[in-house]
């Protein structure tokens, strides 16, 4: 673990663009017919998950489809690797056309013993900026896991679910799967390779990335709030949700300190992902 610790405090810088194609793209898989594609138009702020692609060559890249370990992300020796969390602040809303840069430092590296094993957690902490200074900031946690077990691993407590204002039907399939991770050039095989999430990882279906439920739950509150915007939010990966599985996108009204709850419900009532999110 000592080696590992050295990689806190690295930096890695790369620029994006906030390009027509994209916000044209990004606004088909999310059904809006709402978005202007002139250049210099506002575009949704949590639509930058689709930027920073991690675009490694393919000699580059690690049997999950991840860029390798040992060159920016530290040799972690768990093989398995998950969203965990992540809490974002906007500070402007980035625009068709605009071109970003994200400096990426690794902030913390820490091993803990859950009920599954030895697990991992490696925190990211991204700082955007544009033309006219910061858009963003994020705290990404990665958690690595050890390898498959024959026996089932225990399940977390129950989280507490909040009584729902509002509720929607969703079932994610693999053409949504397919569609974020072409527009994001994300690699991850157990968002598309269904033999390699079950064989290798055991998984019993595809997983949905945490984007992608983290993209249509605001997709969702935002339709109740035409005109408005996610300024802050804070996620919690509770347990995966798989691909077809009929799950709902669930939320809250405002709380006195004007924050909505947003979650991902699964078919026996748990909650899957957990927001806490400020919209105006």
């Amino acid at each position: 673990m000592t080696d590992i610790h050295d990689w806190v405090g690295r930096k890695r810088r790369i620029a994006d663009e906030m390009a027509t194609p994209l916000v044209r793209r990004m606004a088909a898989l999310t059904d809006r017919t709402d978005i202007a594609l002139d250049r210099g138009a506002p575009v949704p702020n949590h639509w930058l998950s689709m930027l920073f692609d991690d675009a490694q060559p393919q000699s580059q890249l690690g049997p999950d489809g991840h860029p390798a370990k040992g060159d920016f992300l530290p040799p972690v020796p768990l093989p398995r690797r998950m969203l965990g969390g992540r809490r974002v602040t906007y500070h402007a809303a980035p625009c068709v056309g605009d071109t970003l840069e994200r400096e990426t430092a690794i902030a913390s590296i820490t091993p803990k013993v859950g009920r599954s094993g030895a697990m991992i957690f490696v925190m990211l902490r991204h700082t955007i900026t544009g033309p006219n200074g910061l858009v963003a900031v994020e705290e990404q946690d990665t958690v690595y896991l050890e390898a498959k077990r024959n026996a089932p691993a225990p399940k977390e407590a129950p989280v507490t679910v909040p009584n729902a204002a509002w509720r929607d039907s969703w079932t994610p399939d693999p053409v949504i799967l397919f569609r974020f991770s072409a527009l994001a050039f994300n690699g991850h095989r157990i968002h598309y390779d269904a033999d390699y999430a079950r064989d290798v990882e055991g998984y019993p279906a595809l997983v949905v990335n945490g984007s992608v439920s983290t993209l249509f739950l605001f997709e969702a509150a935002l339709r109740r709030a035409p005109g408005a915007q996610i300024r802050h939010y804070d996620a919690r990966t509770i347990q995966p949700v798989f691909c077809n599985a009929p799950s709902l996108l669930c939320g809250t009204v405002a709380n006195a300190e004007g924050e909505h709850t947003l979650w991902v419900g699964q078919p026996d009532g748990a909650m899957a992902i957990r927001i806490k999110t400020r919209i105006a």
